[in-house]
């Protein structure tokens, strides 16, 4: 198994300031804030705002992400674009900047063919000597992955998959089905992240661990530990967590917490808006129910 990209991985939000310009500053107090409570970084991603991204901000978020965790922990760039030619110019400027690995969801918006996608993923391994996890989330990329595609790209290089299907039997089939040695899976949500684990994940990809990144923590030492009755107990707890980060857009229900908890995010890119005062205080009443207290 390996032990670079395992553990709580956040899937970084972007910090954007008032005139929707990318905010270093705020960005790397969100890092530092996250940093001793995660195992590693997913940015530029769906809560990294990737697709509000044009192709230079992408670059210039990557940079300084990098540069602030500095080795610190894994940092996988989401590189998956709409077409192939930005892919691999995303994969390129990640591997040139210092990054630990890359993540791309398919092409995205169209319907493609199984060659289509094969072609997408083989440019992408042929522009980079990086770790590579194909991301599939049918929901938002319109074109599911299946354990055969997969299977054809683990033997051609594919390092691992990221699997934001949000269905465990989904999440089997890859493990069941993928025929090689030394093939890393991560599950995309913290929604049933014990079970992940417990049939294979080795690192789970947390909206929650953006805002709440301790609890996650907590989930993730639990299963290390092998204590299964503590770990479902914290998986519950997760789950109300994570119905509070559902009673808004959950992207933006991240910088609403984390600016609860001290921490400035800047703001989330339009059209995203903060949510409204009775919102904002139904949130910060249910976190307190919860024990979490802002």
């Amino acid at each position: 198994m390996s032990t670079k990209f395992m553990g709580i991985i956040p899937p970084l939000i972007t910090c954007f300031n008032e005139k929707g310009e990318f905010n270093e500053k705020a960005q790397r107090e969100v890092i530092r804030f996250l940093l001793s409570n995660v195992n590693g970084f997913y940015p530029i991603g769906t809560y990294g705002s990737g697709p509000l991204l044009d192709i230079n901000e992408r670059k210039t978020a990557a940079e300084v992400i990098v540069d602030e965790v500095n080795g610190k922990v894994p940092v996988i760039i989401h590189i998956g674009a709409v077409n192939t030619k930005q892919a691999v110019e995303l994969a390129k400027h990640a591997e040139s900047i210092g990054a630990d690995a890359i993540g791309a969801i398919p092409p995205y918006y169209y319907s493609y063919t199984e060659y289509d996608l094969l072609e997408y993923y083989r440019a992408i391994l042929a522009a980079t000597n990086l770790p590579f996890f194909a991301y599939n989330n049918p929901g938002l990329s319109n074109n599911p992955l299946s354990p055969r595609l997969i299977n054809i790209l683990a033997h051609e290089g594919l390092y691992g998959i990221k699997d934001s299907s949000f269905d465990l039997v989904t999440f089997c089939n890859f493990v069941n089905n993928v025929e090689k040695e030394d093939f890393h899976f991560i599950i995309g949500t913290e929604a049933f992240a014990a079970a992940a684990v417990n049939v294979g994940a080795e690192g789970v990809i947390s909206g929650l661990a953006n805002a709440w990144p301790e609890i996650m923590g907590d989930l993730w030492n639990a299963l290390e530990a092998g204590n299964m009755h503590k770990a479902g107990k914290l998986q519950l707890q997760v789950l109300k967590a994570r119905t509070i980060m559902k009673s808004a857009p959950t992207l933006v229900v991240c910088y609403e917490i984390l600016r609860m908890r001290g921490v400035d995010p800047g703001q989330p890119r339009l059209p995203f808006h903060f949510v409204d005062a009775d919102t904002r205080q139904k949130i910060r009443e249910s976190l307190n129910v919860l024990g979490l207290a802002v």
